[in-house]
């Protein structure tokens, strides 16, 4: 079952396991300079709004109808990154674990491939969560991303188009494999003593949104919609973690899979009657305002490879530039304060005696 729960996607398999619950969310970011220096994690600055496709089918394409899912607003050139958080049961060792497929326009983020169902772990198309707690781009290589941008589906910018020479889908198409129950118990069981709780990273939300008046009229021809798809941006460092699990731990007969369409902002006001979100900062503004970037490290895990193909695609800043409207890039000096993110933030440091 999926839900939208404040502006989070609830995945729940409650016959597979009481604690089988993942929270996927969104997040505002800023969108970094694409000029070969390869930045840190940037914040999350709230998250998108989320509301059902069903509940605006007057407005919609038909074959959003079909797909089902939900709709969320990006400005051109706005990036995003993907925050996953499963349920934690206090007295187990671990947050319950799931195996995530990211495709951009039916295209694999983690490998480049096209869209298919079930999991493959060589090379791995997907990521598992609690191990991995984002997913900001691309996955180009080892500890490497290209940041999420979006950007209209039929210019050839996208992920999708630059891989298939079509734009059809666009959006997002996210599917979520649980563990198998018997496996969770098996592998993190009941414990008589309170673990620790997982961390949790607090982010910021727009809320309830202003309405405007809906744009279309009883009875009119339909809205031409203006999709958008996910296309290659700045890189990022960003680890991609290796599958520790084995394949038959993950319940492939119960997966559960949503897709999300995404619009600009106009688009946005016409199909839903919501006033869209304002403008996030600049990646040179944030910084010179004193603001934190981040670096998170799980020293205990390996990182993926990542893919030759996605590594071969153009990013946003160079196709602009080449069709003669180059977006704003807006480089910097270094950037000063960089957090450090722990895995476990009770760990003590060991230093020398």
């Amino acid at each position: 079952m999926i839900e939208i729960n404040g502006n989070d996607l609830v995945f729940s398999f409650p016959s597979i396991h009481q604690c089988a619950r993942l929270n996927i969310s969104f997040q505002r970011t800023l969108r970094i300079p694409d000029d070969d220096r390869t930045y840190h994690l940037p914040p999350g600055l709230g998250t998108f709004p989320l509301v059902h496709v069903d509940d605006f089918e007057k407005n919609v394409p038909e074959k959003w109808l079909e797909h089902g899912g939900v709709i969320m607003p990006m400005y051109q050139s706005e990036a995003m990154w993907i925050y996953f958080s499963g349920y934690h049961d206090p007295t187990r060792r671990s947050a319950y674990p799931f195996a995530i497929k990211i495709c951009t326009g039916k295209i694999n983020a983690i490998t480049g491939e096209e869209y298919k169902s079930g999991l493959k772990k060589n090379p791995q198309d997907y990521a598992v969560s609690p191990k991995q707690p984002w997913l900001d781009g691309y996955c180009i290589k080892k500890g490497e991303i290209r940041q999420f941008v979006a950007m209209p589906l039929g210019e050839g910018y996208t992920a999708e188009e630059q891989i298939t020479g079509e734009a059809e889908h666009g959006g997002l198409q996210i599917t979520v494999y649980p563990m198998k129950g018997s496996r969770y118990d098996a592998l993190f069981p009941k414990e008589d003593f309170i673990a620790m709780q997982e961390r949790s990273v607090t982010t910021g939300s727009w809320g309830a949104l202003p309405t405007v008046a809906c744009m279309t009229a009883p009875g009119a021809a339909p809205m031409q919609v203006k999709e958008m798809g996910l296309a290659p941006g700045g890189k990022m460092k960003q680890e991609i973690y290796s599958d520790d699990f084995k394949l038959d731990d993950w319940d492939l007969e119960n997966s559960s899979r949503c897709f999300v369409h995404i619009t600009n902002s106009v688009t946005w006001a016409e199909i839903t009657g919501n006033l869209p979100p304002h403008l996030p900062p600049s990646a040179k503004d944030y910084t010179y305002a004193g603001l934190p970037w981040f670096d998170y490290y799980d020293a205990d895990s390996k990182a993926i490879k990542g893919s030759s193909k996605l590594a071969k695609l153009e990013s946003v800043q160079k196709m602009s530039a080449e069709k003669g409207n180059a977006i704003s890039n807006e480089p910097f000096s270094t950037i000063e304060i960089v957090i450090p993110i722990k895995k476990n933030p009770n760990e003590v440091r060991e230093g020398d005696f």
